[in-house]
């Protein structure tokens, strides 16, 4: 009897085993086995100027993310094994299997198992043996050898993503480290903002970041701010103008006495006015 040996063992393992009834009607990601180990022609229909025929077929697409973790050929008058279901056929027109023994597979998830089935051999009936695989059963002259084992997953590899330029534009790396916030090293003012608006600005921004612990300025945000002060154009050249001291000799200086004075209201009006509305009882 002769004894042929594995190849090696395939890292992927089989996702899937169907009938086909040739090449051309066998999936896109499917393999079918042609030849037994001997050989021969894999056909599981034998007989004299038939071209009809069935033969067995394996993917090992990953994209389900399921496995085959066991198979077993089973007679007509089994019933099928719990979790098992019988592999699918993508055959001709007007073309069967043969029922009388069957072909079904435990298909579980990926990520459920460490073992699965590796993969698929045939053979002519008591002629050949594979050492390492597992005798599932005869179909119609053929034995069925089974590998069982470990398997390993391609690892995904990252698709390049194509970068435009203006995200480039965005990088910081250029820019160099970030220096803190100093009177030595105010932030960029406009151009368009007067001279005097832009000292203040500064001296408000370091006292706020100074003011770490006071997180009462996060309320008192208005939405004036952040818009730049300017002056028109001629009063920014009036502002450049000295004032004579002649000028301001004839300013008085009032004191909150005088103010109070001038500007008191005794509220008499309002108060005669709401006499009338309002008369009283003995009048």
């Amino acid at each position: 009897m002769p004894v042929f040996e594995s190849s090696g063992a395939p890292c992927r393992p089989i996702t899937a085993a169907a009938w086909a009834s040739n090449s051309s009607a066998c999936p896109g990601h499917f393999t079918l086995i042609g030849q037994t180990e001997d050989g021969a022609s894999a056909n599981f229909i034998r007989g004299f100027a038939i071209k009809a025929g069935y033969f067995l077929c394996y993917s090992r697409d990953l994209s389900a993310g399921m496995v085959v973790a066991d198979v077993q050929v089973i007679t007509d008058k089994e019933t099928i094994p719990h979790g098992y279901c019988y592999i699918p056929e993508f055959l001709e027109h007007k073309a069967s299997v043969g029922k009388k023994k069957r072909v079904c597979v435990r298909i579980v998830p990926l990520a459920s198992v460490t073992t699965a089935v590796l993969d698929l051999k045939l053979t002519a009936k008591n002629k050949t043996m594979v050492q390492q695989y597992t005798c599932l059963g005869d179909i119609n002259g053929f034995v069925v050898w089974c590998l069982k084992g470990q398997f390993s997953t391609p690892a995904p590899q990252a698709k390049p993503r194509r970068v435009s330029l203006d995200m480039r534009s965005l990088s910081l790396e250029g820019s160099g480290p970030l220096q803190p916030l100093r009177p030595s090293n105010p932030p960029d003012v406009p151009q368009n903002v007067s001279c005097r608006r832009s000292k203040l600005d500064t001296n408000n921004l370091v006292e706020g970041v100074n003011d770490g612990g006071n997180h009462s300025n996060i309320h008192s945000i208005t939405g004036m701010d952040g818009v730049p002060f300017s002056l028109h154009p001629k009063f920014e050249s009036q502002s450049d103008t000295k004032v004579s001291a002649g000028a301001l000799s004839g300013i008085r200086i009032r004191s909150v006495q005088d103010i109070e004075n001038e500007y008191k209201y005794t509220f008499a009006v309002e108060e005669q006015a709401a006499e009338r509305l309002c008369p009283s009882a003995s009048g």
